[in-house]
């Protein structure tokens, strides 16, 4: 709904208590602006904020106006300007809204009958909205986010203990009678009815030309502000950051810090919106305050990425659809190469020709719904249960009957990774093909007929038709195209059994999957490589040209990722050495929004710490990827093993699968520094179409491929919960099973001095008994330890879970390379220990049941395997709700008359990989009524959650049987005439 009517000047008086969130100024400022409104119609307004008085009173000058500072939510803890601290943010919310909460409460009721309040107003304090409505008073919410939104990805990525606060805010929004709703919002599903408003911004004192004056700055200077809401940890300003003939205003700098001559600290009554009016430019992060000023009076902005913000891509989108955002690299931002992007920025021009009155929209609306107006929907009036639902990888509450509401650009977005190539004409394939031969010439390998392969290379041709997408301008120039690229194809996988056994030595069982990641990179030699401007920028500072490393990763819209990494390939040399692996860590970690090119650049670095390899030419790869990210389908792997592959091929290295893939898990393990098993990267590199890679993990033993029966049939359902072996669970879980493997071994270690010590007789069972021992005791994986091993001798010594610096004091280390031990951490360990020990068993009794005769008891017993596997997680702590859920519905499914008619169809389920949300693997019958069940589980499950999850079926080779393709472009093409291109054209971004 959207309302086109302001504020008019009431004859009765209303009182507002309208509760602003204690996250930043940027609420505090629009508030400000609505409150301003309610004041001239002539109402009373009590503002509840944590935020200085002045935020306010220098907006709002009137007795009208009352201020009452009390902290009710805390918003997110920052490190720096630019770093978000989950968990201190998740820990900080408990402590000051979720421990006090009654008392909150009682309060904030007392307080609102005391004050005789028309209407509760909520930007965006959850509990208010609960307040307002045990003191019989509606309340109305007005944002472009919600905490729970926010607070979600923090809990799956650093607090899974503090779960029970998402569902307390979207508990607590429920009782809001409606949203108000601002430009750039994000999914906000606890709302029931929403409003659409105009940008709120602060209106303008000063003309451009008056703060000019006022600053004492000429026309021919160009004016910067730098609005960071306090400077980045560590960072030093210096007179070089900026171009000749630039002015640089500080916002919120100290009164003790120094600047260069071409910056100047602004004055903290300065009045930022016509500061921002008056320059060439901003440059700052991303917050809705910022954002909106920056669109209503043009100013370009160039905007450095914050960790860890789910507001942020929603916010970043509406910019760069109005022209009016740059991104730069924190990189850069830090070293101070900022000519490039200033520059780009002041050759924008900004479109945003919206409304700007969205506070005096706001404020009729709240008046009208303070006289009495009801603008909500009838049938959803009311307070009522939530239930789940899963927007974006979170695990959400929405109201019933309601559509979770998500921005068009972004479920389109979702849309293109999710399309498949039998989602097209079916005249569109022959098409393709023949347009990828005229435009390339294919000088080595084969497509195979893969349609992704394709169309692949046809997106290559693409490039130059104008691409509209910020990530595919940056590929437009990565290529020369008059010399050679080469190409590979690594698939995801899915997780039948094994899983999170394979670092504990299980047999695993995986199928390669038809989703597959494409890389695209070409060599060059440094004089010919076409480089982007901040890239080339930096090589001019240095005064020579050196090998550089430009990546595009496409999909990087979805979330947090910046679409481009670059570097130079001599910074992995460290006064003459090569950088060590840890060290590569921290490199790519220190901004988080191009971490994810450590699972592609990670590669070069292996290539040279392991085999020797030297890279003095520059290289560019384009990664596109169709192996969905966070669900549990290896796409990390594919993306390392399609990136190594294609770095083989190019530099002449002959690289066997098995090894290749054994390199890959260096890079996730050493360089990315997630605590995985080799499997993923085996399945992607060694695996075959419809067939289960069987391996022994001790550490890479492929034991022969197995063939899934033409009577079988397995699927993959996603959950559309974000799933990460970084995770805090994955990684937890690990170490328990590892203090269980040291326990076991230390065990055995007593039992064996004990019977040395007490003599040992000739009799043949205390002999072997002895030898048991001996090998237990020298345990190099707990797969090796058979289940009766464990129930006889050990699995009453294994505690439920133990202190880490307990489990240090007693046993020293639990010798696993790639996990630490928390000391004031608390482990499960029985459970984690259990695991593997088991699921060894059940693997090997699957893979036997796979040969055994077709028969309905087959397909119940691998069924039941499935189902033992999914159960042994959750004990494990690897479980989650939704794909629960999913299991559920299978059983449902599977149990039900309908079923039982056709002798069983759907026959098991288990949550895979790592677990914690992503896939469920689902087997059953392969028949036509098998496949109309799983469309109907899909089904009821997005009725359940809100979510259609995606549906994995197929498979599709391993890199290694794929090879790779060397192609070149044809001169003079269709592709050349239809784009007008020729060799000469295509510049730098």
């Amino acid at each position: 709904m959207r309302i086109e009517e302001a504020v008019s000047a009431s004859s009765k008086h209303l009182v507002f208590a309208y509760y602003v969130t204690g996250h930043g100024f940027g609420h505090a400022t629009r508030v400000a602006e609505v409150v301003r409104q309610l004041i001239l119609a002539g109402h009373d307004v009590h503002v509840v904020t944590g935020a200085p008085a002045f935020v306010f009173t220098s907006a709002v000058d009137s007795p009208r106006l009352f201020i009452r500072k009390v902290l009710l939510d805390c918003g997110a803890v920052q490190a720096d300007a630019l770093t978000v601290d989950r968990l201190a943010s998740l820990e900080k919310y408990s402590e000051t809204a979720v421990k006090p909460r009654a008392q909150i409460l009682a309060q904030e009721t007392e307080w609102l009958n005391s004050i005789k309040a028309d209407l509760v107003v909520s930007d965006v304090v959850p509990v208010a909205c609960r307040a307002a409505a045990d003191a019989g008073i509606r309340s109305v919410c007005v944002t472009n986010f919600s905490w729970d939104f926010i607070y979600a990805e923090y809990v799956m990525a650093a607090g899974i203990h503090h779960r029970s606060i998402v569902w307390q805010i979207a508990e607590d929004y429920s009782h809001c009678e409606f949203l108000i709703r601002l430009p750039g919002y994000c999914p906000m599903p606890a709302f029931r009815d929403v409003i659409d408003v105009p940008l709120v911004v602060r209106r303008l004192h000063k003309s451009p030309k008056e703060v000019r004056e006022d600053l004492g700055v000429a026309d021919d200077v160009k004016l910067v502000i730098l609005n960071f809401g306090g400077q980045p940890g560590g960072w030093q300003l210096k007179e070089e950051f900026l171009p000749s003939g630039w002015l640089g205003l500080v916002c919120g700098a100290s009164e003790s810090t120094d600047l260069p001559p071409n910056f100047r600290k602004l004055d903290k009554e300065a009045y930022t919106p016509d500061i921002i009016a008056a320059c060439d430019c901003m440059l700052g992060k991303i917050g809705y305050g910022t954002a909106s000023e920056a669109l209503a009076y043009k100013c370009p902005f160039v905007f450095v990425r914050r960790d860890y913000f789910n507001e942020e891509p929603f916010l970043r989108n509406m910019l760069e659809f109005y022209q009016c955002g740059v991104e730069m690299i924190r990189r850069d931002l830090l070293t101070g190469h900022w000519r490039p992007y200033l520059e780009r920025a002041v050759s924008l021009n900004p479109c945003y020709e919206g409304g700007i009155n969205g506070a005096e929209m706001a404020a009729h609306i709240l008046q009208e719904t303070a006289f009495g107006k009801n603008y909500a929907s009838d049938k959803l009036s009311g307070a009522r249960r939530l239930r789940d639902a899963i927007v974006l990888g979170y695990q959400l509450q929405r109201a019933t009957g309601r559509d979770v509401a998500i921005p068009e650009w972004y479920v389109n977005a979702e849309s293109q990774l999710g399309r498949r190539p039998s989602d097209r004409p079916a005249d569109f394939e022959s098409a393709l093909v023949e347009s990828v031969i005229d435009d390339f010439e294919i000088l080595h390998g084969n497509v195979q007929g893969f349609p992704d392969t394709v169309a692949f290379l046809h997106s290559l041709t693409e490039l130059h038709a104008n691409p509209k997408r910020r990530e595919s301008r940056a590929a437009a120039s990565l290529f020369n195209w008059e010399e050679e690229i080469y190409v590979t194809r690594a698939p995801g996988r899915l997780d039948v059994m094994g899983g999170i056994a394979d670092y504990s030595g299980s047999l695993v069982l995986q199928m390669p999957i038809k989703e597959a990641c494409h890389v695209a990179l070409q060599r060059l030699h440094p004089s010919k490589h076409k480089l982007w401007k901040h890239a080339a920028a930096r090589q001019n500072d240095r005064g020579e040209a050196t090998a550089v490393l430009q990546i595009v990763s496409y999909g990087s819209e979805l979330g947090y990722r910046s679409p481009t990494f670059d570097m130079d390939l001599s910074d992995f040399m460290e006064d003459g050495k090569l950088m060590s692996y840890e060290r590569a860590r921290k490199y790519f970690a220190q901004d988080p929004s191009q971490k994810w090119a450590a699972y592609v650049a990670g590669a070069i670095l292996v290539l040279m710490t392991e085999m020797g390899v030297r890279f003095n030419d520059s290289i560019t790869m384009l990664i596109s990827s169709a192996v969905p990210e966070g669900k549990g389908v290896s796409s990390s792997a594919s993306v390392e093993v399609a990136s190594m592959s294609a770095i083989a091929a190019a530099h002449g290295l002959n690289i066997d699968p098995r090894d290749l893939a054994i390199l890959c898990q260096k890079v996730e393990n050493h360089i990315v520094g997630a605590p995985c098993g080799v499997m993923d990267q085996m399945t992607s590199a060694c695996g075959e179409a419809n067939k289960l890679l069987a391996m022994i993990c001790q550490p890479a033993e492929i034991v022969g491929l197995v063939e899934i029966p033409n009577h079988i049939r397995v699927w993959g359902i996603d959950s559309g919960i974000r799933h990460s072996i970084g995770g805090a669970d994955y990684g937890s879980v690990r170490i328990g099973t590892f203090m269980g493997l040291k326990m076991i071994k230390s065990k055995a270690s007593d039992e064996l001095s004990d019977m040395q010590t007490n003599g040992v007789n000739n009799d043949e069972v205390e002999q072997d008994d002895l030898e048991l021992l001996k090998q237990e005791a020298s345990l190099d994986y707990l797969c090796n330890l058979p289940p009766h091993r464990f129930e006889a001798l050990y699995a009453k010594q294994i505690p439920n879970s133990i202190i880490g610096q307990s489990f240090l004091d007693t046993y020293k280390n639990h010798n696993d390379p790639v996990t630490t031990i928390d000391d004031k951490r608390t482990y499960g360990v029985r459970f984690p220990t259990m695991h593997p020990i088991y699921e060894n068993f059940r693997v090997k009794t699957f893979k036997s049941l796979l040969t055994s005769t077709a028969s309905t008891d087959q397909l119940t017993a691998l069924g039941e395997l499935l189902y033992q596997c999914h159960y042994s997680y959750s004990a494990c702590g690897l479980g989650s709700d939704a794909t629960d859920r999913l299991v559920h519905l299978v059983q449902e499914v599977q149990h039900s008359a309908a079923s039982k008619a056709e002798d069983t169809t759907l026959c098991g389920a288990k949550i895979t990989g790592g677990g914690s949300g992503g896939t469920v693997c689902v087997i059953g019958r392969n028949c036509l009524k098998s496949g109309e069940q799983i469309i109907e589980i899909q089904q009821r499950y997005k009725k359940q959650t809100g979510y259609l999850p995606f549906i994995f079926e197929g498979s599709s080779p391993g890199s290694g049987k794929f090879g790779y393709l060397k192609i070149r472009h044809r001169t003079g093409s269709r592709s050349d005439v239809r784009m007008g291109y020729t060799s000469d054209e295509g510049s730098p971004i």
